[in-house]
This record gives structure tokens, sequence and C-alpha cells, in this order.
């Protein structure tokens, strides 16, 4: 489902369409061990070229390029520099790959994520 969004910026108000918007798995990377960082069930909206997600009023890019893509991120915040890691949810629960800790499900995105679990698909992945 294609939106379009009036959004700020150093040049004023512009708009930004978003080709898709995802119930994704978000966690902080920056500042903390590996997979002790803060994460979440969230819905993310995605640029039409998918190198820029939104998710909690923040901005992300994706990282790109030997020099700066890694392991254990694969997105920046571009305000705070901050690093993150979106993937899709895992059905068992294991989404931080070396740690039990659990992720916060956002009430937008609740409803959509516990009917996963059980066996349905993602909105928007009907199709795989």
């Amino acid at each position: 489902m294609r939106q379009v969004r009036l959004t700020p910026c150093a040049q004023g108000l512009h708009y930004i369409e978003f080709m898709a918007e995802l119930i994704m798995y978000v966690q902080l990377k920056t500042g903390y061990n590996v997979d002790q960082g803060p994460a979440w069930i969230t819905r993310v909206k995605y640029s039409k070229s998918w190198r820029t997600a939104y998710f909690h009023g923040r901005t992300l890019r994706r990282l790109t390029g030997i020099a700066y893509a890694n392991h254990d991120s694969n997105f920046y915040d571009v305000e705070t520099g901050e690093e993150f890691w979106i993937s899709g949810p895992k059905r068992d629960r294991t989404d931080a790959r070396y740690s039990s800790k659990q992720p916060v499900v956002d009430p937008d995105a609740r409803e959509a994520y516990e009917a996963f679990l059980d066996g349905s698909p993602l909105p928007g992945r009907e199709r795989g």
C-alpha cells in the first residue's frame, strides 16, 4: 500500500512517498553489548527505494558499502548516528541473535504480531 506524508525538512515541507509499512523487529545497537540494546516489534515505513526507514519519529538510512555495512547493524539514525538492526520478526521469537531478551511490542502492532505468532502472515507479506 503506497502512502504519502508531508514532512518537515531543512528546506521547508516536502512530500515523502512510502512504498510499504511493515511490522518489523528493530534493535538499537549503539552503546550496548551484542544484542543487549532495547528492541521493538513495531511498524516501520520504508521509502520507495527501501533505503530509508521511519519508526518512532526517527529517520533511518540503510548502511551500504564495504566500509560502512557490518554484521551488527544495517541502518543508522540520520540525526544521532546511532546504529540499528532491522529485520522481519521470527515466529520462534529468536530475533536477537545472542540474547533471549524479548522486544517490546508496540500496541499498534500487537494484534498482527500475535496472529503472526499463531501462524498467520504479517500484513504486506501475504505472498511470502
